[in-house]
């Protein structure tokens, strides 16, 4: 079946694509996306070790490492020493050559962009909610929420059989749950557990750290949603140039499009 023919679009010959509050917080949250992923990368790069649980460090066991810095399994400690005499006390130990540690402006930077992310979200969850964006083009109706339908909507995206330019807000089934994922689920959870790594917001709401398993538990989900999100954004900009690039940056910026249907 083809994805058309479940949902056919509008006869639309011209528009004025998004309006000015989706396109001003698009890009704004854009911007604080990359220097989110850019900040992160680097603090990464200062310990690339991801455990599962309340505490973890160089000398504790970790669920993975990632091999992006020279600290990537470095090993280079003393001999470790317990800190008391029983089994599974802490132990000490020093390291015998410099690691990359030079990550205090990258969390500077991360905290910065981060609440710009969660105030332009903030403002985008109002405006959404408020001028019916939500229910109006992202919720989908009764005849689109099948199995049938979303079948057909991802075979005619293998197929690469979406509309060739622009028509504004109207998206496919495939589309709309996507972003609903992002906006209701990846993104809260970004927040969530950033905010579960902070011992100053767990000592004030310490239901987080039950609520994710721990801040180093917090800390390894923060990582792989933000993975995911990387991966929507390369198939987001991916589905932008294959269906029409300078339309769609037309579109989200100065508003007037010419719209055909492929």
């Amino acid at each position: 079946m083809d994805r058309t023919e479940l949902s056919p679009p509008p006869k639309i010959t011209s528009g004025t694509g998004h309006r000015a509050w989706v396109k001003s917080t698009h890009w704004i949250g854009t911007v604080s996306f990359f220097l989110l992923v850019f900040s992160g990368f680097v603090i990464l790069m200062a310990h690339p070790r991801l455990y599962w649980g309340e505490v973890g460090n160089d000398l504790t066991p970790a669920l993975f490492e990632l091999p992006i810095s020279k600290n990537y399994q470095h090993g280079g400690w003393e001999k470790s020493s317990p800190f008391f005499n029983y089994a599974g006390s802490p132990v000490s130990s020093s390291r015998t050559f410099n690691i990359f540690n030079q990550n205090g402006w990258g969390r500077s930077l991360h905290f910065l962009s981060a609440w710009l992310l969660v105030f332009t979200g903030t403002i985008y969850l109002i405006f959404g909610v408020f001028s019916g964006h939500f229910r109006r083009n992202l919720f989908p109706n009764g005849r689109e929420f099948s199995w049938k339908v979303f079948a057909a909507d991802i075979a005619a995206h293998f197929r690469m059989n979406v509309l060739s330019v622009v028509y504004g807000p109207q998206y496919g089934l495939l589309q709309k749950l996507t972003y609903l994922g992002v906006l209701f689920f990846l993104l809260p959870v970004i927040v969530l557990t950033g905010l579960t790594m902070s011992p100053a917001v767990t000592a004030a709401y310490p239901f987080l750290l039950k609520v994710f398993f721990g801040a180093q538990s917090a800390r390894t989900i923060h990582f792989f949603a933000t993975t995911l999100l990387v991966i929507f954004l390369l198939v987001h900009v991916v589905m932008i140039i294959r269906t029409g690039f300078k339309e769609h940056i037309r579109a989200m910026t100065f508003g007037k499009i010419s719209i055909k249907k492929s």
